[in-house]
């Protein structure tokens, strides 16, 4: 049912995602008015969740908590209530229906007089018969409503059809990857940086919803109908465009489509010398702001209009070292590539400091810096170098919400300053509300503190944000409901999503569950898929020979003979496998050497489950307060 109906006594127009009634407008996000529309279709019958599910989102796995929050903006937005429903009914452990009246368009003026012949929607009957049992009187009554909808002016109409088309409403963007119009590859990195300061630029204005850069980089070349990306990612807005240098001159086209329609609304060329490319991607932020009527706070008016000069020179190493920088988090964990790993660090690390060089006023680049030093050692004084790092930032621009995330972040892993990371947090997403990074590392903090409903709010509004995402692990693992968070794993699983983190997640979903030998097999193929071929072959044999647990004695036999050869491996999995294994004084003299080195799992010893065996035993209490989390 794409075209208008009435459900009630309330307009429903799907093609602009807004209800109506009695002159009273309502914006939905396109998917709680997809989720209206499958309601709508199935004519007071219910619909199962996994229908809804399966319809609405059909290429990206979501739990029931987005669509238990899409059924509550529809409740809010009809003033409905759950416990007596007038517009939407909840069948217990199985879907919803509505329970209001369904008309079509062409009934509206029929709804509002039963007795003259209005045909309500009705289980087997199409649009197309009830334009056939009403073709005489719909066409008058349709003149009749446009006449007085004319004559009283109703929003403006009248102003409307004088000026041209009306422009729709869009309150949700993605910025598709912008290209480069040169074969250099070193133009694809530069154009790669543009995309993510744009994002950037249009994430913080809060008003609109805004798309991580993660979850758009995948749609670069896809050959995907802009209706289909925006469908997947959740908008009605697309900005897509090109980038083009000469010299020291660069030269951006951008556009910004309203995508159900596929309609181009704007589209300009800018063109600025090297010292000025920032500012550029803030004149196209802000153009784009305008022709969609965004409301932008004083404070988001003011950064948009400061002008920030970056040059050209500074810009290309900060992109370059990004560059390297995720590569050498690709190389983490895997067998045979710690030096590979460590060189691309120092290659980033070099890259970034040269963009401070070139810009010693260049905050971002300190962050980047940062990140480059936040996973290290304590004995390379790893999170003092990180936050040292990262304060610079914030005080060269106190609103970079990235360096208050990251800082946040610090303070979480390895820090452990729990008052100081919330309020980090909280200002990161003040500064910038679309940062899904943000919102999915303060719902991982909310549920170390056992603030769950708080944390699964943060998680809802991340996964929106952006719908590729990785959480580690899944948020309904800490919450033991072991069912959902299987089937969100062994969703990432059948996408080919994150690699062996999902694999890992789904071993430890399994274990809680009971289900070992399953446990046992992912286990092996996460080890598998870091290369360490050998020793998955073994627990292989482990657990021919013995089950569950002579796999895991396989694995943590391998993982002590790697530290043996001077190639340590993360001191809180090693900890985790003793105690699968019921080794407490082995488990407990990993964790004290995790304690050492400041793990970064160690900010979730309150809440994650495989520590469950552990809680009893006093020398965990003393951990527990010494990390200085809540009791």
């Amino acid at each position: 049912m794409s075209n208008a109906f009435q459900i009630g006594s309330w307009l429903v127009l799907p093609s602009l995602n807004t209800l109506s009634l009695d002159g009273e407008a309502v914006h939905l996000e396109p998917k709680v008015m997809e989720v209206l529309v499958c309601l709508a279709e199935a004519k007071g019958e219910p619909v199962l969740k996994e229908k809804l599910l399966q319809a609405v989102w059909p290429d990206t796995f979501v739990t029931d908590d987005v669509l238990f929050r899409c059924i509550s903006e529809l409740r809010r937005a009809f003033h409905d209530d759950s416990k007596e429903p007038k517009f939407i009914e909840t069948i217990p452990k199985r879907g919803y229906r509505t329970v209001a009246p369904v008309w079509a368009l062409t009934d509206l003026e029929l709804a509002r007089s039963p007795q003259a012949g209005a045909t309500p929607i009705r289980p087997g009957k199409s649009l197309r018969e009830i334009w056939k049992v009403n073709r005489v009187a719909i066409p008058v009554l349709l003149l009749f409503a446009t006449a007085t909808i004319f004559a009283v002016n109703v929003g403006g109409i009248r102003s409307r059809l004088w000026t041209g088309r009306s422009e729709p409403t869009i309150n949700s963007l993605a910025v598709l990857p912008l290209r480069s119009l040169s074969s250099d590859p070193q133009q694809e990195y530069f154009s790669e940086g543009l995309t993510d300061a744009l994002t950037t630029e249009l994430s913080q204005i809060s008003s609109i919803k805004v798309v991580s850069r993660t979850s758009s980089v995948g749609y670069l070349n896809t050959g995907k109908r802009l209706a289909e990306i925006a469908h997947e990612l959740g908008v009605n807005g697309i900005v897509e465009g090109s980038v083009q240098r000469s010299g020291d001159r660069v030269r951006v086209t951008a556009q910004l489509i309203y995508a159900p329609e596929d309609r181009h609304l704007w589209a300009k060329s800018y063109e600025r010398d090297s010292q000025n490319v920032l500012a550029l991607e803030q004149d196209i932020a802000s153009a784009i702001a305008k022709e969609i009527r965004a409301t932008l706070t004083p404070r988001e008016v003011a950064r948009l209009t400061r002008r920030r000069t970056v040059p050209l020179a500074a810009l290309e190493a900060f992109v370059q070292a990004r560059y390297h920088a995720d590569q050498a988090e690709g190389a983490r964990y895997r067998k045979g590539l710690k030096s590979v790993k460590q060189r691309e660090l120092e290659t980033a690390r070099e890259f970034f400091a040269k963009a401070i060089q070139e810009d010693p006023a260049y905050a971002q680049a300190y962050v980047g810096l940062a990140k480059t030093w936040q996973d290290e050692p304590v004995s390379q004084q790893g999170p003092t170098k990180a936050e040292e790092l990262a304060r610079k930032a914030i005080a060269l621009d106190p609103e970079l919400a990235e360096a208050h995330e990251v800082l946040a972040t610090l303070d979480v892993l390895r820090l452990w300053q729990w008052q100081e990371a919330e309020q980090e947090y909280r200002r990161a997403i003040e500064l910038n509300p679309n940062s899904a990074e943000a919102h999915a590392r303060f719902a991982e903090y909310l549920d170390c503190m056992r603030r769950f409903d708080e944390g699964m709010a943060e998680f809802l509004r991340a996964q929106e944000l952006d719908p590729g995402h990785d959480f580690q692990p899944n948020p309904f693992y800490r919450r033991r409901q072991y069912d959902r968070a299987i089937q969100v794993n062994e969703g990432q699983i059948q996408r080919k999503a994150f690699g062996f983190w999902a694999h890992m997640d789904l071993a430890y979903d399994y274990d809680a569950a009971g289900r070992h030998d399953e446990a046992a097999k992912e286990w092996e193929e996460m080890i598998r898929l870091l290369d360490y071929t050998d020793l998955a072959d073994s627990m292989r044999r482990g657990r021919e020979q013995s089950g569950y647990k002579g796999a895991l004695r396989a694995l943590v036999g391998g993982l002590e003979a790697s530290d043996s050869q001077g190639d340590p491996p993360p001191a809180f999995f090693v900890a985790i496998i003793y105690t699968l294994l019921g080794q407490r004084d082995r488990a407990f003299a990993w964790l004290e050497r995790g304690y050492r080195e400041r793990s970064p799992a160690y900010s979730a010893l309150n809440v994650d489950p495989c520590w469950d065996q552990l809680r009893s035993d006093p020398r965990f209490a003393d951990l527990v307060r010494r990390v200085g989390l809540p009791h």
